[in-house]
C-alpha cells in the first residue's frame, strides 16, 4: 500500500509581473465549490494576482442550497 507523502502545498514567493521579481504571497480563499475551495495568491507589495490553487475536497461533503 502506497501512502501520500505530501498532501497539500502552499506557497509562500511566487513571481510578481508587476514588480519584476519574486514576493511574498498573500492566499485568499475566493470561492467555495461543490468539488473544493479555490484559493487566489496575491503580492504583498502591489496586491496584483499572480496565481491561484484549487484544493479538492476528499470527504463526503454536502452542499445545501435553500
Amino acid at each position: 500500500m502506497k501512502r501520500e507523502a505530501y498532501s497539500d502545498f502552499d506557497a509562500t514567493e511566487l513571481y510578481c509581473s508587476k514588480c519584476k521579481r519574486a514576493v511574498p504571497v498573500r492566499k485568499r480563499l475566493l470561492l467555495v465549490l461543490s468539488d473544493g475551495e479555490k484559493y487566489d495568491y496575491s503580492c504583498v507589495h502591489c496586491g496584483t494576482s499572480v496565481g491561484d490553487k484549487t484544493v479538492s475536497q476528499k470527504d463526503n461533503l454536502r452542499v445545501i442550497i435553500k
